[in-house]
C-alpha cells in the first residue's frame, strides 16, 4: 500500500506478518523462521500494534490470525508445497490496504507481486545466500528492502538493499538458566552435513565427555545419517532425536556445554542464542555469523579446529554461567528485537510512497 501519510512515531502500526507453512507457529517441534516469527509477533502485538500473521491453521497467537492452510505442511505431507505459499501472498497483495506495512518471511517468492501492487513492505531473509542461482532473483529486484539476521549473511551480496541487521531474539522468560550439573555436551538441531555433528562426537570422545544429540534429520540427509554418523553411535553418544520446546530448557540447561561445530556460513544460529539463554556455554567454530553471536570467554569459545575445542572446554570449571545468561539478557531478547524492527517499519514508511521510490543501483 502506498501511503499519503505514515503514521505518527508514537502511533500503533498495523502490521502484516507473513510466516512460512512448513511449521506452524510456533513449530512443534524444529523450525527455526517460524519460531523467530512467532517471537516477533507476540512482542509486536504486547506492544501495542495492530498484528495479523498470515500462516498455518494449527497456528497459537495472540494476533489476528489468517489461516492459509489447515495444517503445517511439514505434517500434512503436501505434494507441492509452493502453490500454498504462492495462495498466500496474492490473499496478503490483494488485502494490503488493511496495513501499513507487511512484513515477509518466505524469501522472494513475494517480490513480484509486491512491486507490481506498489506495497509497503520488508523482508527478513532467514537462510544462506551464497547460493549461486539467488543472485539472478536478487539483481532483478533491488528496489526490495532487506533485513539481515547477521552482517555475515549479506556478504554473498553486498549490493542488496539492506535496510538493516536485526538479531534474534527470544523472551527472557523462555528458558531459565541452568546449573549444567548433567555432565555431557550436548549438540542440537539437525543432523546435515554442514553442522558437522561428526566433529561433535570426536571432540566429546577426546574430553571422555558424554555426547547428547538432539536433532531433525530431513529426508534429504537421512542418507548422510546413516552412512556417516550412525555408525559413530554407541557407548557415550546418545542420539535423542527431534525435541520441543519444552524439552529445550533441560536439555540444554542441564548441559556442560554447547557444541557448535558448524561448517558453513551460518545465518545466525538460533541454539546459540538458546543455550547462552540456559547459562550454557557455546563452543563454536568461526563460520558465518559465530563471531557476531558469541562473546568469546562470556558466552562460549569461538574456536578453529577440533583441538582448539577440546582445549577451551577444559577451562569449564570456571565458566561463569550467570555471566552468560546476562550477556544473554543485554542482546538477544525478544523485546529488543521486536524494537528494531519497527524501527526499521518506521524509517522505511517515512520514505513517503513506495512508488516515488528510486531504484537502488544493482552494482
Amino acid at each position: 500500500m502506498a501511503m499519503d501519510s505514515p503514521p505518527l512515531r508514537g502511533e500503533p502500526l498495523r502490521i502484516a506478518v507473513v510466516s512460512p507453512l512448513y511449521e506452524s507457529v510456533p513449530p512443534r517441534l524444529y523450525g527455526g523462521t517460524e519460531r523467530v516469527v512467532s517471537f516477533l509477533t507476540e512482542e509486536l502485538v504486547r506492544m501495542g500494534h495492530d498484528v495479523t500473521l498470515f500462516a498455518s491453521a494449527d497456528s497459537r497467537t495472540s494476533a489476528r490470525l489468517v489461516p492459509m492452510v489447515p495444517r503445517a505442511l511439514r505434517l500434512a505431507g503436501t505434494r507441492d508445497p509452493v502453490a500454498p505459499h504462492v495462495a498466500m501472498v496474492h490473499d496478503v497483495v490483494e488485502g494490503a490496504d488493511a496495513f501499513d506495512i507487511v512484513h515477509f518471511h518466505v524469501d522472494y517468492i513475494h517480490f513480484a507481486a509486491v512491486r507490481a501492487a506498489g506495497i509497503d513492505a520488508v523482508t527478513t531473509l532467514h537462510g544462506r545466500l551464497d547460493i549461486p542461482e539467488l543472485s539472478a532473483v536478487y539483481r532483478r529486484y533491488p528496489d526490495m528492502p532487506l533485513v539481515s539476521i547477521s552482517d555475515a549473511q549479506r556478504a554473498p551480496m553486498p549490493w542488496a538493499w539492506w535496510a538493516a541487521t536485526v538479531y534474534h531474539g527470544l523472551p527472557r522468560g523462555l528458558l531459565p538458566e541452568g546449573a549444567g550439573r548433567g555432565g555431557y555436551l550436548a549438540f542440537l538441531g539437525r543432523i546435515s552435513p554442514e553442522k558437522r555433528p561428526d566433529r561433535a562426537i570426536r571432540i566429546a570422545r577426546r574430553l571422555g565427555m558424554p555426547l547428547r544429540i538432539a536433532a531433525k534429520i530431513e529426508g534429504a540427509d537421512r542418507a548422510y545419517f546413516e552412512r556417516e554418523i550412525e555408525p559413530l553411535l554407541g557407548p557415550g553418544v546418545d542420539f535423542v532425536g527431534e525435541i520441543g520446546e519444552r524439552e529445550k530448557a533441560s536439555f540444554l540447561g542441564d548441559a556442560a556445554a554447547l557444541l557448535f561445530p558448524i561448517d558453513w556460513p551460518e545465518p545466525f544460529g538460533l541454539v546459540m542464542i538458546e543455550s547462552m539463554a540456559c547459562g550454557t556455554p557455546v563452543v563454536a567454530f568461526r563460520n558465518g555469523s559465530v563471531p557476531e553471536i558469541i562473546d568469546d570467554g562470556t558466552s562460549g569459545w569461538i574456536v578453529e579446529s577440533e583441538d582448539q575445542a577440546v582445549a577451551a572446554l577444559q577451562g569449564l570449571a570456571g565458566f561463569d554461567r550467570h555471566a552468560c545468561r546476562r550477556r544473554f539478557e543485554e542482546r538477544f531478547a525478544a523485546s529488543r528485537m521486536a524494537r528494531d524492527y519497527v524501527d526499521v517499519y518506521r524509517r522505511l514508511l517515512a520514505r513517503g510512497p513506495r512508488a516515488s521510490l528510486p531504484l537502488k543501483a544493482s552494482a
